[in-house]
Order: C-alpha cells, then structure tokens, then sequence
C-alpha cells in the first residue's frame, strides 16, 4: 500500500534578523515587513519523515502552509527537498490568526484536496514555541494524533511510533488516519540538490484564497483567534547608580551599609 502523506509546515523570520522584528502598538501584531523567513526547523524534520517514509512504501507527499503569497520561495525550497505538491493558504482575511484558527484553516485545506493517512508537522515553531498546532489539528479532524515523535515506522495499514517522554520514551502502534508530530531527534533533514531544485520548478504549487476554502468566519483570522495579545509597553530599565570610590575595605563598608538600608539580612 502506498501513503498519502500530508505536511503542514510554517515560514518563520530568520533568526540572524530577530532584531529587526517590531511590533505594532496599535494592531499588536508582529511587523515582519523585509525580514527574510524560512521554513521552521522542526519542520523540515517532518518533511524528512515523510519523505522517508514514500521512499520505503510509495506514495505521494503534499505540504501545506498558511502565510503571506511571499511563502511561495519558500515552498520551491521544500518541493526541492522531494516533495510532490504544495498548497499556500494566503489572504488578507487568514491574517492575525492564533494557533487555533490557524489549524483550523490548515485543516480545511487539507479536507479540500483529499484524503491522507499520515498528517505530519513539527512538534513546535521557532516563533511561536506552543507546540499547540499539531493536537489541534488533529482534533479538528477528529482523528488520532500524538506529539513528540522521535521515530516512526509504516506496515500493514498502522504506524509504530516512539514518543519522547521526559525519562525516556514509550512506543505506541497507531490506526490510520492520524496526525504526528516531530521533534529534531527524529532525523536530519536532507539538503536539495541541484536536480531537486531544477525539478521544482515545474511541481504543482496552488495558493488558496479564503474563498477558495468552506471556512467558517467565526474561526478564521484575528476575529477568530480566542487568543488576543494584552497590553504591550517597553519597560524602563534605568537605574539609580552611585560611584563608590575609595580603599577596597572603605568601600565595601560603604556598600554593605547601602545594602543594609533595603532591609536585606546579611549573615
């Protein structure tokens, strides 16, 4: 039997450009405007996993995201990697999504174009770190789905995995369909060649628009998204400095005297 293997995968900015990144205090949004972004580390893994996978049992391998029409560089790179297909959720009305409304509209994507037996991420983002995407998706398409994958294998119609456990890991066997999702242990992810990204060039990249999708407004974008972001203000750093100069036993005299005046014990 060969697999239907889905990707979910999130262009997140490159860390060498953090510094760069703002955020609007009126909108309460991330400005990434000009800062490079590619493909979430932990991503890539499950990129990995999958393509494995269709090497060992046949199969096809479709990668879907959600992001600005931008991200469609970085699907070339991952169709690359030998990927088959990828799909780009972007419009206007997807923007400011939280995790939830984001696997929602992932979810819907893949729901559109077919049916797969394994739905694979990874286990958290760069940029966000929640690690919520992976159960929630999984549980918008009411089907099994475990986190923390560090290794998987496919035979007759399940999946065994292993999952990392903080003293060490439990192995599971999985009926398909199911969502997992990966850590960075689980594999390393391949560098394209030449030919793969040749070959890219002419593999099927489809970018949906809201309407393009049976989505419900009520869960997409930021009116959507249960989570909303609270006051945002820069904190004061400064501090009230004194220059102590003297002997080194003066001046310790002097500092334990300025300690004493906050009320601190010292023993």
């Amino acid at each position: 039997m060969s697999l239907s293997i889905a990707v979910c995968v999130k262009p997140v900015p490159d860390s060498d450009h953090y510094d760069k990144i703002t955020i609007d205090p009126k909108t309460k949004r991330v400005n990434r405007d000009g800062i490079p972004t590619i493909i979430n580390t932990m991503d890539k893994n499950a990129i990995e996993a999958a393509l494995k996978l269709k090497e060992l049992h046949g199969g096809k391998v479709t990668v879907f995201t959600m992001a600005p029409d931008s991200a469609v560089e970085n699907l070339r790179r991952v169709l690359a990697m030998g990927v088959d297909e990828a799909f780009l959720c972007s419009d206007r009305a997807l923007g400011g999504a939280d995790t939830w409304a984001t696997s929602y509209t992932l979810y819907k994507a893949i729901e559109k174009t077919g049916e797969y037996d394994i739905i694979l991420l990874g286990n958290e983002t760069e940029d966000g770190g929640t690690a919520q995407v992976p159960s929630q998706l999984g549980e918008w398409m009411a089907i099994p789905h475990m986190t923390n994958i560090i290794n998987m294998t496919y035979d007759e119609g399940k999946v065994t995995v292993e999952r990392k456990t903080d003293d060490g890991s439990i192995r599971y066997r999985v009926a398909l369909p199911a969502v997992f999702s990966v850590v960075r242990e689980t594999n390393e992810p391949r560098i394209p060649n030449v030919m793969g990204i040749l070959k890219a060039k002419n593999k099927p990249l489809t970018i949906f628009r809201a309407d393009d999708l049976d989505l419900d407004p009520a869960y997409i974008g930021l009116k959507g998204s249960p989570t909303q972001p609270g006051d945002i203000f820069s904190p004061d750093m400064s501090r009230k400095s004194e220059l102590i100069s003297g002997e080194p036993d003066a001046v310790a005299q002097k500092i334990i005297a300025e300690i004493k005046k906050t009320g601190v014990i010292i023993g």
